[in-house]
C-alpha cells in the first residue's frame, strides 16, 4: 500500500483577504478616478491618501477582520473611499446649487473634463484654479431681473432688446402702409431684419415735447403748482415749494394732453400693416415714424452686448467641481467613513454571492453573500436620505424662515414680561 502523499501548499490562508492596514503610497495607483491623487490635479490632497488608507484599518476591525477573514483587497476599500468623498461632494454641490441658482443665472459657464474639473479653454479662463461652490453670492434677484427687462422692454422704459426707430413718407390719400414689406425692401434694413417678423411698438407722426414745453424757462405756464398758475414772479422769489412728485405728475397730464388736443390723426396696426385715420391730405401728416423690435429667438444674444445668454442656465452649467478634500469637515469625514463601510459591505456580499456554499468533508459551508449586499445597500440609502433631509433644513430659504421664527417666538417671550414699575 502506497504511503499517502505529503501535501505542502502553498500556504494555508486565503490568498484574497483584507490586511488590517493600508498604506498611502498604494492608494494612488489604486483608485478609479485618481481626482485627490493626481500631483497634477488642483485637488490633489495629502489628507485624502491618509483618509483612504486609514478606511482599510476601519474596515478591517468593523468586519472583525481578525475573526474572521474577508474576501476583499486594500484596492476595493480605496476605491470604495474615493466613492464615498465623490458622493459626498455631489450632495453639497446640489444643495449649494439650490441656494445660488437663482442668483448666478446668466454668469460665467466653465468647460469641463471626465473628472468634472475645469479643463481649459475660454469658458474657463476666467474660472480656472478657483473653487466657485465654497463662495458665498451676492443676493441680486438675477431671475427676477430678468423678467423685468422682458416687461421693461414691452413699455419701452430700458429692457435687454435693441428696439429700432423708421420714419416713411406718408403718401397723399394713401391710407394702407405695410410696414414690414417697406422695411424688407429697404437697403437700409434689409440687412438688419433678414426676413424676420418686424414688432412695432410705437407710430406716431409728430413727437410731444412736454418735458421741454413743461420745464422749459417758464414755458408759457408761468409758475405751475396744484394745478394752478400763481402769476409770473421774478427767480428766488417762489412762495411754495413743490414736491417732485407733483410735478411729475403734472407733466404726465400735460403730456396727455399733448397727445389727445394736437394730434388730429389715429391709426390701427394689425400684422404690421398700418392704417391711418383720417387719410392723409397735402397738409398733414408729411412723415410717420415708429419704432419697431426684430423677432429674434430667444435664446439669441446681441452682438453689441453680453446679457449672459451663454452663462449657467440651469443645474448642469453651473461652474461647481468636487469639493476640495481638506474643505470638508469632521462631519462630513465621519459621513464618507460610514458610506465608504457600507460599499465595502456591498462588495464583500458580491464576492461571497458567486458561491452559494462552500464543500467541505462532511457538511457544506453557507456564505451570507445577498445579506451583505441588502444591508450594504440599505446603509447607503440611509445615509443618502440622512444628508439630503439635514441639507433641505439648511437651505438659505430655511435658515431665513427659522431666523422668522426664533425672532417671533423672542417677542412673545418678551411680550409675558411684566413691565417694571417707576418710583419717583
Amino acid at each position: 500500500m502506497a504511503a499517502p502523499p505529503t501535501l505542502a501548499p502553498v500556504q494555508t490562508t486565503s490568498i484574497i483577504r483584507l490586511p488590517s492596514t493600508g498604506t498611502i503610497t498604494d492608494v494612488a495607483n489604486s483608485v478609479p478616478f485618481g481626482i485627490y491623487a493626481d500631483l497634477t490635479s488642483d485637488l490633489y490632497s495629502v489628507d485624502f491618501l491618509s483618509g483612504a488608507a486609514d478606511q482599510v484599518a476601519f474596515t478591517y476591525m468593523k468586519m472583525a477582520g481578525n475573526v474572521l477573514d474577508i474576501e476583499l483587497t486594500a484596492d476595493n476599500v480605496y476605491s470604495a473611499y474615493e466613492e464615498a468623498v465623490l458622493e459626498y461632494s455631489y450632495h453639497i454641490n446640489l444643495h449649494q446649487a439650490k441656494n445660488v441658482m437663482s442668483d448666478v443665472l446668466g454668469s460665467t459657464t466653465g468647460t469641463f473634463d471626465h473628472d468634472g474639473q475645469f479643463k481649459s479653454g475660454p469658458l474657463s479662463a476666467s474660472l480656472s484654479g478657483t473653487f466657485i461652490q465654497l463662495k458665498y453670492p451676492r443676493f441680486n434677484y438675477s431671475y427676477v431681473r430678468r423678467v423685468v427687462d422682458g416687461v421693461a422692454t414691452e413699455i419701452s422704459l430700458g429692457g435687454n432688446r435693441t428696439e429700432y426707430s423708421a420714419t416713411i413718407e406718408a403718401i397723399v390719400n394713401q391710407q394702407d402702409y405695410d410696414l414690414q414689406a417697406l422695411l424688407a425692401s429697404d437697403p437700409e434694413w434689409s440687412g438688419t431684419i433678414g426676413g424676420k417678423r418686424i414688432e412695432v411698438s410705437k407710430v406716431f407722426y409728430r413727437t410731444p415735447r412736454a418735458a421741454w414745453r413743461f420745464y422749459g424757462y417758464y414755458g408759457g405756464l408761468t409758475t405751475v403748482g396744484n394745478f394752478h398758475n400763481y402769476g409770473q414772479w421774478a427767480d428766488d422769489s417762489m412762495y411754495e415749494v413743490i414736491p417732485v412728485w407733483h410735478n411729475k405728475l403734472q407733466a404726465i397730464q400735460y403730456e396727455n394732453a399733448i397727445w389727445t388736443r394736437l394730434s388730429h390723426y389715429s391709426y390701427e396696426l394689425v400684422n404690421n400693416k398700418l392704417r391711418i385715420y383720417p387719410v392723409p391730405s397735402q397738409v398733414e401728416p408729411k412723415t410717420i415714424h415708429f419704432r419697431f423690435f426684430v423677432d429674434d429667438d430667444a435664446w439669441s444674444e446681441e452682438s453689441d452686448q453680453q446679457i449672459g445668454m451663454d452663462g449657467i442656465n440651469n443645474v448642469n452649467t453651473l461652474p461647481f467641481t468636487n469639493i476640495p478634500f481638506e474643505n470638508i469637515n469632521s462631519m462630513g469625514k465621519q459621513w464618507i467613513r460610514d458610506y465608504a463601510f457600507a460599499i465595502s459591505l456591498e462588495m464583500l456580499g458580491y464576492v461571497r454571492s458567486k458561491f452559494a456554499a462552500i464543500p467541505i468533508p462532511g457538511e457544506n459551508v453557507t456564505l451570507n453573500g445577498p445579506a451583505l449586499i441588502e444591508r450594504g445597500s440599505t446603509e447607503q440609502n440611509r445615509l443618502r436620505d440622512q444628508l439630503k433631509e439635514i441639507l433641505d433644513q439648511l437651505t438659505y430659504e430655511a435658515l431665513t424662515e427659522r431666523d422668522a421664527n426664533i425672532s417671533q417666538n423672542a417677542e412673545k417671550v418678551q411680550d409675558s414680561i411684566p413691565l417694571p414699575i417707576w418710583v419717583r
